[in-house]
């Protein structure tokens, strides 16, 4: 299990590429350490007790710590951008709620793109290789990564991902993030640039339902603006929700059906190669 959101992970983890029948099976485990610090009367000292375990108590408050689960996380991740770094990977984390367009917009750009830049592509699912196997039609070099009951890919799952691909020459790491715009938010992977991507499909609130996605991320990709004419969906009040919990957010709308936009994305990756 995932001490830090509890979703289910350790056993369940598989890698595969398109194609193969059997994939690569990975073990995850984190540990936390609880802290519970109970409240006192005036003058009495204040003392902590570490326990492995938790307990209600009728009285007193009781405040659980965790002990930086992430800590082993994070060092992978950053094991992973010395990786990335030294095989001149521009890896980018692509997260976003369910059907906001992650896989439309890889494969557009993909599609549009390969004959000036190679693309690797990471893909993250709970179950089915369907993902994989639309970017495996154009030709790209992928690897999919099945989280089972885990909502979030983290830094030990991309290495391990990693492993399968052949890495030739420098370009993007795409690392298309299981849907989820909660547990991905605390993750990293090692990525170079996160992208948070909505659509115009899911309300203008999303960035304050979920500021921590929205705080972490380097750009926010608005997708589907060719059905703006018809939703209810304000594009500056979406933008000022977002710009409350991160100024420095940038945005790019575009429409991977319609291809509108899509030049502004492009100029934006090609940015990241200078």
């Amino acid at each position: 299990m995932c001490d830090t959101c509890g979703c289910g992970q350790a056993d369940e983890v598989s890698i595969r590429k398109p194609g193969k029948e059997m994939g690569k099976h990975v073990h995850t485990h984190e540990h936390k350490e609880i802290v519970h610090t109970h409240s006192h009367e005036p003058g009495e000292s204040p003392h902590h007790h570490h326990h492995d375990h938790s307990h209600a108590h009728a009285q007193g408050r009781e405040i659980l710590v965790e002990q930086d689960v992430l800590m082993k996380n994070n060092l992978l991740a950053e094991r992973n951008r010395g990786y990335f770094e030294a095989k001149n990977l521009i890896a980018l984390n692509l997260v976003s709620s369910p059907g906001s367009g992650k896989t439309s917009l890889l494969e557009r750009t993909i599609s549009d793109l390969k004959d000036q830049h190679q693309f690797y592509v990471i893909e993250g699912d709970q179950q089915t290789m369907n993902d994989a196997e639309r970017i495996n039609k154009t030709g790209t070099e992928v690897v999919q990564i099945n989280t089972g009951e885990g909502c979030h890919l983290d830094s030990d799952m991309v290495r391990n991902a990693i492993k399968e691909l052949n890495i030739g020459k420098p370009g993007f790491l795409m690392i298309e993030n299981v849907g989820n715009l909660v547990c991905p938010a605390l993750f990293d992977l090692g990525e170079s640039k996160r992208v948070v991507i909505m659509s115009t499909t899911e309300g203008e609130d999303k960035p304050a339902k979920y500021p921590t996605m929205f705080q972490s991320a380097d750009l926010c990709v608005i997708n589907k603006i060719d059905l703006l004419p018809y939703l209810d969906f304000d594009m500056q009040v979406a933008k000022d929700y977002a710009m409350k919990v991160n100024p420095d957010l940038k945005f790019i709308e575009l429409s991977v059906r319609s291809g509108d936009g899509m030049e502004v994305w492009y100029s934006w990756l090609n940015n990241l190669k200078h």
